[in-house]
């Protein structure tokens, strides 16, 4: 069901082969933070329980945003506080179900009706306790940060910032093994979001899917990102033909097409 990866004193990622998943875990002396629960309330609880064989701390959750794989496993750790930005929240509410129907068909073309059954009973959790800006977490002889970038891969990202292991949980602000997703995405903006993860200054960043990187993996993500949005520009304004983008892209054309297709404006809630 999963491994664990050590990324800090105290702070680990749960790796899944399935969609190539990271799941985090932060513990303090008195506490500890879950990142991220899973698709499925199974795969929530089989991970509650592998956090169990690391802490019997009280544990919170936090929900960088509101993508199924990172969030319809909330159930499965009970009636405990759970942090995500205001917009995380009306995601799930206005997309939870559309994003139910549309995997657990995925599931089904592929021939894997259990993985479908389980994400149609999923109990779909929102964020109890919205984060707008930056909040910190007091864990017990150790502050987490929780910090919204700005718009990027979604309009309300949040990343958990470990200040004293150099450690940033990024979501899927970054992507290791594939390139970024662009399904809900603001281009123009996600490079700036990027910025300010990579000024916190983190040692190892933990994606939302893939191994753990470190800046200088981001550096170079935020690179091509760039490179996708002064593509999305041109198009926009009719300096390039799409035809054009495509070829220059450093993703493949399914990314980039998903891409040329999201708003340039950076609004968010």
């Amino acid at each position: 069901m999963g491994r664990w990866v050590e990324v800090g004193d105290r702070a680990w990622v749960r790796r899944h082969a399935e969609l190539d998943l990271s799941l985090g875990l932060v513990a303090g002396d008195r506490a500890c933070l879950v990142v991220d629960t899973g698709a499925d309330e199974t795969q929530g609880a089989a991970f509650a329980k592998a956090v169990r064989e690391l802490t019997g701390l009280p544990w919170s959750v936090v929900v960088t945003h509101a993508h199924f794989d990172h969030a319809f496993g909330t159930a499965a750790f009970g009636h405990r506080p759970v942090f995500g930005h205001p917009g995380c929240r009306a995601a799930l509410a206005g997309t939870g179900e559309a994003q139910r129907a549309t995997w657990a068909e995925h599931y089904r073309r592929e021939g894997r009706p259990e993985a479908a059954e389980r994400i149609a009973a999923a109990r779909i959790v929102p964020p109890g306790r919205t984060v707008t800006g930056t909040a910190e977490l007091d864990l017990g002889g150790r502050l987490v940060r929780l910090v919204h970038p700005g718009p990027g891969h979604t309009d309300h990202d949040l990343v958990v910032h470990v200040p004293d292991s150099g450690l940033v949980f990024a979501g899927d602000l970054v992507e290791e093994g594939a390139p970024p997703s662009f399904g809900d995405a603001f281009p123009q903006a996600w490079p700036s979001a990027l910025d300010l993860v990579l000024a916190l200054g983190a040692r190892t960043v933990v994606p939302g899917h893939g191994e753990p990187v470190d800046a200088a993996f981001v550096t170079r993500q935020r690179a091509e990102l760039a490179e996708v949005a002064a593509l999305c520009r041109a198009v926009a304004t009719g300096a390039l033909p799409p035809a054009e983008a495509l070829a220059r892209s450093p993703y493949p054309e399914d990314f980039t097409t998903e891409a040329l297709a999201r708003p340039t404006t950076t609004t968010t809630t």
